[in-house]
């Protein structure tokens, strides 16, 4: 069943379907980027398709917490909302800077960012656009199985590429490492660079949220703005068989969601992305997808608890 053949209720408002931002200066509480990379990808993929596929989604749900928890509202008035649309070929030079131009216009008027992706290469000009010039203090967080530390320019590369920017690895946490889906040389990098690496075995003695505070306050450390990358792929394959590089034993969609809903919540988190879903190879019921429809509208929940 398509949004547009979902049933009407009333008394049960749906989520997306948000307007582009006027071209006042009103204030905006959570902006959506789509940035379609694919291009550079290691891997065969249709990731390119999913900031659409994820807007489809989003109707499917309601912007309630339960047990009648509230919608999304600010201090007396509801948040407000926009989508900036997609940057068109976001990949290479020239759409990196494309992507950049657009994340930036959408950082300055909204408190918090969130870019649909594409594959991770997405991180790179995302995370720097929303930093603008406080990349001295800035910080970065992801959730991955991946330390992304490769060499040259694709899905692989971007917190090398982010640290090699001028990031500083100090304030650089990665929480889901995987065995079995890393090297050791890049483990050896990682420790080089002066990441803080959260394997995921750790995981299983920890609260994600307990996690997620440990990581937030080592990545703010310096006052700086944060950018969160969510990359699905931390989670296990049953849940998002749409992610190429999901392994058997990752993390639970309800931990994924927690960490959105904190990032959300953090008032230092500039800027979220979404990476690493293929929607061509989704499940046919598209549980991939509408797990990141949901994270999109964790982060906003918790953007509503921020003071």
């Amino acid at each position: 069943m398509t949004a547009a053949a979902l049933p009407h209720d009333p008394l049960w408002p749906r989520a997306g379907n948000w307007p582009a931002p006027d071209a006042g200066d009103g204030p905006i509480d959570l902006a959506l980027v789509g940035v379609p990379t694919w291009r550079t990808s290691l891997s065969p993929t249709g990731a390119h398709g999913t900031p659409a596929a994820i807007r489809e989604a989003l109707p499917r749900y309601t912007t309630a917490l339960m047990p009648d928890r509230s919608v999304f509202r600010r201090p007396q008035r509801e948040m407000t909302i926009a989508d900036f649309g997609d940057v068109t070929d976001p990949d290479g030079a020239e759409g990196e800077a494309r992507t950049r131009n657009l994340v930036a216009e959408a950082a300055r008027r909204a408190r918090l960012t969130v870019a649909l992706g594409g594959d991770n290469s997405l991180t790179v000009p995302v995370a720097l656009a929303a930093w603008g010039n406080a990349l001295d203090t800035a910080g970065l967080v992801t959730l991955d199985a991946h330390y992304d530390l490769r060499d040259g320019v694709s899905n692989g590369s971007p917190v090398r590429r982010l640290i090699e920017a001028g990031l500083s690895g100090r304030r650089v946490v990665q929480i889901g490492i995987a065995d079995f889906a890393n090297s050791r040389e890049y483990a050896s990098r990682a420790a080089h660079y002066g990441i803080t690496v959260v394997h995921r075995d750790e995981l299983h003695h920890e609260r994600i949220t307990d996690v997620m505070a440990e990581a937030l306050e080592i990545a703010g450390a310096a006052g700086g703005p944060v950018h969160v990358d969510l990359d699905l792929d931390v989670c296990d394959r049953a849940v998002v068989p749409g992610c190429p590089g999901s392994l058997p034993g990752g993390i639970s969609a309800w931990e994924l969601r927690r960490a959105a809903r904190a990032a959300g919540a953090d008032p230092q988190v500039r800027s979220v992305d979404l990476a690493e879903v293929d929607v061509a190879a989704d499940a046919p019921d598209g549980r991939t997808v509408r797990l990141a429809a949901l994270c999109v509208l964790e982060v906003a929940a918790g953007l509503a608890t921020r003071p």
